[in-house]
């Protein structure tokens, strides 16, 4: 088994914390700090990451993942530029199409239907990396105008900002498929009526699909992109089956969903092991992004995992 890339998404709390949280990653080797981008409900990323990346020198920084409904192309790029700046060329960019429809109403804006977010994503996404590219960009459409918009100043650091698309929509996976360089898979299902949270879709079948969706989309491409799954749940337990059954009462799905699912870690240390090693043969997934309320029994599973694997 490849060594699976573990990243932590968070948010801050306090000062302190947070930067104490952005240490602790780094000495304890997480690939990356990510934060989640909901105006209004969460801390803005960039200015948080910003503060994580002054007092670490390796770790990733960037949204996990940004609202491409309500978030604009140049804004957006700038935001994402100046926290590679700030950073020294560790920034991030992710995008979704995004899932709550509240973000939308905040803003002053109609919720598009499905292909109308889907338009939006894909204009959004395609200005917002070829500005980080260093182009001027022009985009004439009804999702979102932009006008020779040109970032000229402050430029990445790095020559390519890396591209992670969060979501599940078919369109979209197969769009990913061809550009991106990680696709998150997040077990997120429909939007429910109180317009945050969402159903589980974590049924083996339903991911099977979604990974033929991105390899279709990655036909032409000499590397497919990589498959990262969100985290919801992790449990250390000598009863996997029990808290399975339980968790599985929660969320409205077969005990068994849980037990096969990317999205839960639960067992023991040598069951989670297992399970890691057959989401990679089964549906290639070899990035993971945890929850901080679950760290320290992340930890536990990490630290029996050898050099190899870790």
């Amino acid at each position: 088994m490849e060594s699976p890339v573990v990243s932590v998404q968070a948010q801050p709390r306090d000062a302190v914390s947070w930067i104490a949280l952005a240490r602790r990653l780094e000495a304890d080797g997480y690939d990356a700090l990510l934060a989640a981008d909901h105006p209004g409900t969460a801390a803005s990323p960039f200015v948080a990451l910003a503060a994580a990346a002054a007092v670490t020198e390796r770790i990733g920084v960037g949204s996990y993942v940004s609202q491409a409904g309500v978030r604009e192309p140049l804004l957006l790029a700038s935001d994402v530029a100046t926290l590679d700046l700030v950073s020294d060329g560790r920034a991030r960019l992710a995008l979704g199409a995004g899932h709550t429809p509240v973000e939308w109403d905040m803003v002053g804006r109609n919720r598009p239907d499905v292909a109308g977010r889907v338009r939006r994503f894909q204009a959004v996404a395609e200005a917002c990396r070829a500005l980080l590219a260093g182009e001027t960009v022009t985009v004439e459409g009804p999702e979102t105008q932009v006008h020779q918009a040109r970032l000229t100043a402050p430029r990445p650091v790095q020559h390519r900002v890396p591209f992670t698309f969060g979501g599940g929509n078919t369109a979209l996976l197969r769009w990913a498929g061809a550009h991106a360089d990680v696709v998150g898979l997040s077990g997120l299902g429909r939007t429910l009526p109180d317009g945050h949270t969402h159903e589980a879709r974590w049924d083996g079948a339903d991911i099977d699909r979604q990974v033929d969706l991105i390899e279709q989309g990655a036909a032409g491409r000499a590397e497919a992109p990589a498959r990262e799954a969100l985290v919801q749940l992790v449990e250390v337990t000598d009863d996997a089956e029990g808290a399975a059954h339980e968790i599985a009462r929660r969320v409205g799905c077969e005990a068994s969903a849980v037990l096969a699912s990317p999205y839960v870690w639960i067992g023991t240390v040598e069951e989670i092991r297992g399970t890691l090693a057959a989401h990679e043969r089964r549906w290639g997934i070899t990035r993971y992004v945890v929850r901080e309320a679950h760290l320290d029994a992340v930890d536990q599973v990490r630290a029996h995992l050898s050099p190899a694997v870790r």
